[in-house]
């Protein structure tokens, strides 16, 4: 190795080293702020506990909320990835292969999705879920989220399905199999990589939605883990190491999923970047 080349792989080595710093920081410091005492996390976040206290996580698992929190989200969640995966490869697989009038207008239509987030539409947002009749339900939740995340969705599908092999679908249509069929016994079970992607962007945003839920859901029964946090903070005082034990349990179902997807969410995204 030359020793230009040494210096740039030591930059960069340096440099991925800084960026893993800022990202593991605060996960660092919130798995241990769940070990400390209320006024040591509020004096010391980034040390080591003085004291391991053991009981903060172990009052959590043993409360029943917590878990009935995670299966709200839970539900919530992969209803949302189901539906989002459905419609958006089904739309994407029309845009992909389909010819027709108004196709580029329609999306790009459907791409400007990707510019507004839920905190510019949740007054209208509020308003249709109350006439529908689905405030505090599951649906409230779910379909707004679905149709935020469908302009990522077919954004990423269309990419993926573009790149498929036309004479794929030449051979299939000569034996007498329509767009339909080719979608589901070909389509689908070819693009795992991408289902995978999106899939993991969708849940892992589903998970961590905060402001969605607040507005639409009014009974306890119904919260997701970050309306279930809000139940250490008091008048006057937060928990705060509760709070960040909270936190750690909860993140880790989405922490998990991710890692697990890795190197179908690589393959995903590159998928479509090059031709031939």
């Amino acid at each position: 190795m030359t020793r230009s080349n040494l210096i740039r792989e030591i930059f960069r080595i340096g440099l991925l080293c800084i960026v893993a710093t800022f990202v593991l920081g605060p996960l660092l410091a919130t798995v241990l702020g769940g070990f400390k005492s209320n006024a040591e996390v509020q004096t010391s976040a980034l040390s080591l506990p003085q004291t391991w206290r053991l009981d903060i996580y172990a009052d959590i698992l043993s409360d029943p909320g917590f878990w009935r929190y995670l299966g709200n989200s839970l539900v919530i969640s992969i209803t949302t990835v189901a539906l989002t995966l459905l419609v958006g490869a089904a739309a994407a697989y029309v845009f992909a292969q389909i010819r027709f009038l108004g196709s580029k207008m329609l999306f790009s239509y459907l791409s400007l999705g990707l510019m507004f987030p839920f905190a510019t539409a949740i007054l209208p947002l509020f308003v249709q879920v109350r006439d529908l009749g689905l405030l505090d339900t599951y649906w409230g939740v779910i379909l707004p989220q679905t149709a935020f995340g469908l302009s990522l969705a077919i954004l990423l599908f269309r990419t993926f399905f573009s790149e498929l092999p036309k004479e794929l679908f030449e051979a299939a249509y000569v034996e007498g199999c329509g767009y339909i069929r080719f979608f589901w016994q070909f389509t689908l079970p070819l693009s795992t990589p991408i289902l995978a992607t999106v899939g993991v962007f969708v849940f892992v945003q589903s998970w961590n939605n905060f402001l969605l839920p607040l507005v639409m859901l009014n009974s306890r029964e119904a919260f997701t883990w970050p309306l279930g946090m809000m139940q250490y903070r008091g008048e006057f005082a937060v928990e705060w190491n509760r709070t960040l034990a909270f936190v750690t349990l909860t993140i880790l179902p989405a922490v998990v999923f991710f890692i697990a997807a890795q190197k179908y969410i690589v393959a995903g995204l590159t998928g479509g970047a090059v031709k031939g």
